[in-house]
């Protein structure tokens, strides 16, 4: 078979499977950080691979290590890939002083924990993650180290450390920033030397391991100033670093007060327990969820970039919720969810969720993962990856609340021309709607979790749905406006079929002669 032959029937081959197989949202545009999904890992709590670290680990109990460590995470960046996730948020991986399984109370920034495992171990782990493009975030703990730290008891750092007073009034700043948090020691930011320490080993890590990014532990303990310095220092090496901080307050003017430090985006509270309210149990409105988004729009410059989540390590975790409101966590998880990666912000998933894993407040909800259990809740977190990173409306679309009624909530994501509709009844019963002027006519919407279809009828698109279900549809074409590509496809086809059998027939012939 001649070149030209063989390039013409390449040609159509890739000409079809184009028609068959459209390209991912994703694959026309440069992936941004609104379409990261992340994976919350409490190392210590996910996966034993190496035994020879454990040490003194007691399963049993919960103030102590479990035996969690790099190799474990290694092990299962396929499972965490296969269920959409496109980056995982590890607590700290530092040397830590006595029963510091979390990873917060830090004894040497230049050191992996032990429990963990290696430098080498860790910079596989990020290798590994990297040839999957899964990104690596660390925990960074800037304000506190632990307690008892050696540097406590020497001289020449004494003025590392704010004096050891508790924090009693949470409104005056300078008491927050200088105030020993859970009598752990505090700090001293403004001291050259300390900031230097800890700017220094910010940048170290990039350079040694090229992690991703940061998640800013206790930020708002901090001096604004450093946070200043900190950003610039780490984008100096690596300017795609991400930094998302905790600033834990129920006032969101203070959260936005940081925006300013270089810090990119930050860890939503107040919309995290308006989340929880929704869907800890039925017939609860979804309004404020609405609200607060719009809310996020006008007070920060980067709402995108704000980390959306149901739990985390620092908080009874939503599972819990749900059972003590005697409801079916599966069910309550799979409606929070389906808000949360339609929604705007960037999901942050608890390690655990996609079995529904128990626990109370800390440390209970710090349980060491079980890769036994019920599969169902991660093929719908796979489910809900997989539609999420297809449909770029659902990362950067404009949102449009349609329906708000006691818990049957229908809204509408819209980016350039394409629309995605998002149905969710946490109600007891049935709902219907129809929309009329909400949604373009003549078209159709198509379930991309179900596959159910809507068409388009003279009074608009009914959708139906029953108690506790849920549904995201896209609005596309009816199949009488697809004739063209529907037809470029046949003539594709029959002209492919041609080449082949002259070929072929050509290919007997010469072999005859």
């Amino acid at each position: 078979m001649t070149r030209t032959k063989s390039g013409i029937i390449f040609s159509l081959l890739l000409l079809v499977m184009a028609i068959l197989h459209p390209h991912t949202a994703l694959a026309s545009e440069e992936r941004k950080m609104q379409d990261e999904v992340i994976y919350m890992i409490m190392v210590d709590r996910f996966n034993n691979g190496d035994s020879s670290n454990d040490r003194d680990a007691n399963i049993n109990d919960p103030l102590a290590y479990h035996g969690g460590d790099f190799k474990g995470i290694t092990e299962k960046l396929d499972y965490i890939k296969d269920m959409g996730f496109t980056a995982i948020w590890l607590t700290p991986i530092f040397e830590n002083m006595d029963k510091g399984y979390h990873g917060y109370w830090i004894k040497d920034l230049y050191q992996t924990n032990k429990y963990f495992g290696t430098m080498e171990e860790f910079k596989t782990l990020v290798e590994e993650a990297h040839k999957r493009d899964i990104k690596v975030f660390l925990d960074f703990v800037v304000n506190h180290v632990g307690p008892n730290h050696e540097w406590l008891n020497d001289s020449s750092k004494k003025e590392w450390f704010h004096e050891n007073k508790s924090i009693s009034n949470w409104n005056d700043q300078h008491e927050v920033e200088t105030g020993w948090l859970y009598d752990l020691p505090d700090l001293n930011q403004e001291n050259p030397e300390v900031s230097k320490y800890l700017l220094d080993a910010s940048k170290w890590w990039i350079q040694e391991t090229d992690i991703d990014g940061y998640r800013l532990d206790t930020v708002k303990h901090v001096p604004k100033a450093f946070w200043t310095d900190f950003s610039a220092e780490v984008k100096s090496v690596k300017n795609t670093f991400f930094l998302i901080g905790e600033v834990w307050h129920d006032n969101p003017n203070v959260i936005v007060s940081y925006e300013d430090t270089g810090i990119d985006g930050f860890m939503d509270f107040y919309q995290n327990g308006a989340l929880q309210a929704a869907f800890e149990k039925s017939n609860q409105s979804l309004g404020w969820l609405f609200s607060n988004n719009d809310r996020n729009n006008n007070l920060f410059e980067r709402p995108e970039l704000l980390g959306q989540f149901l739990d985390n390590h620092d908080m009874q975790r939503f599972t819990n919720l749900a059972i003590q409101n005697n409801q079916d966590p599966v069910e309550r998880l799979k409606l929070g969810l389906t808000y949360l990666y339609t929604a705007p912000g960037i999901p942050i998933i608890y390690y655990g969720t996609e079995i529904a894993l128990d626990g109370g407040n800390d440390p209970d909800n710090r349980r060491m993962m079980n890769f036994q259990a019920n599969d169902e809740l991660y093929e719908y977190i796979k489910k809900l990856g997989a539609v999420r990173q297809e449909q770029l409306a659902l990362t950067r679309g404009d949102m449009e609340l349609l329906v708000d009624d006691a818990g049957w909530t229908v809204y509408k994501r819209t980016y350039v021309d394409e629309t995605i509709v998002v149905a969710i009844n946490n109600t007891t019963k049935e709902q219907s709607v129809v929309l009329e002027e909400e949604i373009t006519s003549g078209k159709e919407l198509h379930g991309l979790l179900e596959g159910g279809l809507v068409k388009s009828e003279e009074a608009g698109y009914t959708i139906h749905l029953e108690s506790g279900q849920y549904e995201i549809y896209k609005l596309v074409k009816q199949p009488e406006n697809n004739r063209l590509a529907l037809s470029v496809l046949i003539g594709g086809i029959i002209l492919l079929l041609l080449v082949l059998f002259i070929w072929f027939k050509r290919f007997k012939q010469n072999k005859s002669a």
